[in-house]
Parts: structure tokens; sequence; C-alpha cells
């Protein structure tokens, strides 16, 4: 009889067993295994969530996000504007260069509605404004010589005057004077301002698909001169009112040039290049950008002055608070084009989410089943390889005698 073998001691058999479990996770292979469960409402349940699933992909992210196209976002863009018109305040004409800033043009235009002029402005002592802090007095102690507000307009000079009307006093200061303090004179440049014209040129190229395009279609010189833009008939005519452009962001023209604001002109430029040219449009939207009812940051302000000299040598200035109307235009869009790799990777996708059907019904199966021991019994087969079972042992060699009669005869003429 052959010898027994040993016995290991238990940690060493652990060791081993442990061992042996990794090396098998290691070189074990799963294949699938097909059971078909007549469940109509699982059935449902797996065909409902492959439809789903499938619908998903056809309809939002192929036909609306388009993803078999290669994409870019972002095109470059050029704009160039121009205002045309003329309007008039009490007793003044004012023409574009008087009203429009900066005058060159670019994709920020201001349009002058409302201005507040202090004239005859000159370089000297005077009082200083009621609105700036602490700037009230009742005697020279008040005022501090040297101090600066950088608030104020100007040096306090140490003096308490009293203030231009009434019979307040407030501390001197060196600045240009008289100071604005709001009671300068007010001219109202708003009563023919919403038949101004702008002029919007826009041009844009994306650098990807060597594609470029402008907003202004016809080639005729005379064509921008006798056209205004309207959506259906005239898209190509970039000529806006801005009476127009106002009405369209759902704002009151009068209120907003009293107070002014901010604009945004926004051009849309998105295209699908798998298909002709012409169908590659700008889309234009309107809307104001300045918080409207926040009246610490709404409405739209700047000032600036105009130089001159009196009698050659004493220099004099005319300051200008001007209100109006801002004009952001504003470029953005994205451009496709069928394109094999996205279409792949998207095909792929589209294919291995089908999955996901399948294992929410195993899951139901193995999980809420009533009988989800017996399908998990019968989806998990376990089958050993004897001979990758004993790989790198040893076998056990049988005496002659104790040899089964076959294993001589092959071919089993034995049992013949």
């Amino acid at each position: 009889m052959a010898a027994a073998q040993p016995r290991l001691p238990a940690g060493a058999a652990m060791v081993r067993r442990l061992a042996r479990g990794c090396w098998s996770a290691f070189w074990d292979y799963e294949t699938p295994k097909v059971i078909v469960v007549r469940n109509r409402r699982l059935g449902f349940v797996h065909r409902m969530v492959q439809l789903l699933i499938l619908l998903y992909f056809v309809w939002y992210v192929f036909i609306v996000q388009k993803s078999y196209q290669d994409s870019e976002t972002g095109p470059e863009s050029s704009i160039i504007t121009k205002v045309k018109g003329i309007t008039i305040s009490e007793h003044k004409v004012w023409d574009v260069e008087e009203y429009v800033k900066p005058p060159e043009g670019g994709s920020v235009v201001s349009i002058i509605t409302r201005i507040e002029v202090t004239p005859s402005q000159t370089l000297g002592t005077c009082p200083e404004s009621k609105k700036v802090h602490s700037s009230t007095c009742h005697s020279d102690d008040d005022c501090i010589a040297g101090q600066l507000d950088m608030q104020g307009n100007g040096i306090r000079t140490g003096h308490c005057v009293p203030y231009y009307h009434g019979d307040s006093k407030t501390c001197e200061v060196s600045a240009w004077c008289p100071v604005e303090d709001g009671t300068s004179d007010n001219h109202f440049l708003g009563k023919m301002a919403p038949n101004f014209t702008i002029l919007i040129k826009n041009n844009i190229h994306y650098p990807k698909f060597k594609f470029s395009k402008g907003n202004i279609a016809s080639q005729k010189i005379d064509y921008l001169k006798h056209c205004t833009f309207d959506q259906d008939s005239d898209p190509y005519c970039p000529i806006f009112k801005l009476g127009f452009i106002v009405e369209q962001a759902g704002e009151n023209f009068t209120e907003l040039a009293h107070k002014g604001g901010v604009i945004g002109v926004i051009i849309n430029w998105d295209c699908d290049l798998d298909l002709p040219e012409s169908e590659c449009n700008p889309k234009y939207s309107f809307r104001r950008l300045d918080p409207k009812y926040d009246p610490a940051s709404s409405g739209y302000n700047f000032r600036f002055a105009k130089y001159y000299k009196i009698n050659g040598t004493t220099t004099s200035r005319t300051l200008i608070k001007a209100y109006g109307i801002r004009i952001d235009v504003i470029v953005h869009g994205q451009a496709g084009k069928f394109s094999l790799i996205p279409t792949i990777i998207n095909l792929a996708t589209a294919l291995t989410s089908i999955g996901v059907g399948s294992f929410l019904c195993d899951w139901i199966l193995l999980t809420f089943m009533n009988k989800n021991k017996l399908y998990s019994h019968k989806k998990f087969d376990k089958v050993v390889d004897t001979l990758d079972q004993h790989v790198g042992q040893r076998l056990p060699v049988p005496e002659p005698s104790q040899q089964d009669p076959t294993s001589t005869d092959p071919k089993g003429l034995a049992q013949l």
C-alpha cells in the first residue's frame, strides 16, 4: 500500500488554498450562459429598457446632438458697427459725431440719449458737492487742509465756504470749478433716437473646416442704402433701428433712454456643413444685459469733457455726464460636419448601452424573483478541467495490478 502523505499544518494549508484560489482566478475564463426565463413581466421590462436606450441614442444623440459630426465651437469673428441719424434737444441739433461713442465703431457702441452739462469749468477753488461724504461743514475746523477724498472732486483747502445755493456750507476744494453738483443743465436727446439706424457687419470663419461667411449677402453697392433688417424677407440686411432693438429686448424706450442701459445683440452661427452653404444663416436675438431691477447697478452712464481756451490763455472745459444705450454685439456659434471617428464611437457606445437592459433584468431576476436561488443555480455553473486542476502536481501512478484494464487498451478492445 502506498504510504500516506503527511498532513500540512493548518496555516500552511490555508496559504496553499489562498494561493490556489488566486492562481485559479487569474487563469479562469468566464463565458455567458443563456437561460430562457418565461416571464412576461420581466420580458416586457427588458424590451422597454432596450427600446428607451435605443430611442435615446437615435433621437437625442444622433438627431438632436448630431454626434456623428466633428464639431467646432466659437468661430473667429470680426464686427464693424456704424450709426446714422440726427436728433434734437433744447435749441440744438445733434449729429452722429456728438452722440456716438466711440466714433470708429466696433463690437461695443454707446448712443447718448440724455446729458447733464456743467459748462465753463476752470481750475480754481470752489465749494465741494453736497453729494460727497462729510463735505458739509459749520466752520474751518471741520475741513482739514490737504485732505483728499477719492469720491470727491479735488483737494480740500481747509476753508468752510457757502454752497452755490441755499444757506448750507461745504468744504472748499481746489478743483475744476464749479463742480458737478446735480444741478447742471439737462438735455434729452431721445426724442428721435428710436429712428437711429445701426449697421452691424459681421464675418465669421471656422478654421477647422475652412468655412467663412458674412451677414451681408448682396454684392450690389447700393444694397444697404435701401434696406432694413427683416428676419423673413431680408435677413441679410443687418441694418437695425434702435427702437426695434430695444423693443425686441422687451424694454420701454423712454425709460431706458432716461436712465441708460446695456442691450446685447447676439448673433448665432449654428451651421450644419453637411448641408448647402445657403442653409448656414445668422440668427439674431436681443436682450438687456444690465440688471434692470437692481438700483445699485442698473443703468449706464459715463463722463467726458470738451476743452477750449478763453482769450487764448485760460483753459476751460465743459463737463458732460452722458446717459445712453450701450449696444454689445456678441457672436457665438457651432459648426459640424460628418466624421467617421465620432460616428463609430457613438455607435459602439449605443450597442454597449443596450446591454444595460440585460444587466437590470439579471439583477431583478437574481434578487427579487420568488425563485431567485433556483435561477442563480441555473445561471452560474463551474466546470473544472482535471488537467488544469493538477497542473504542477505529480499524480500517483497506480501499480499494474490496480490499473484499469482499459488503460492498457486505449481503444477499449478488452471490452469487446
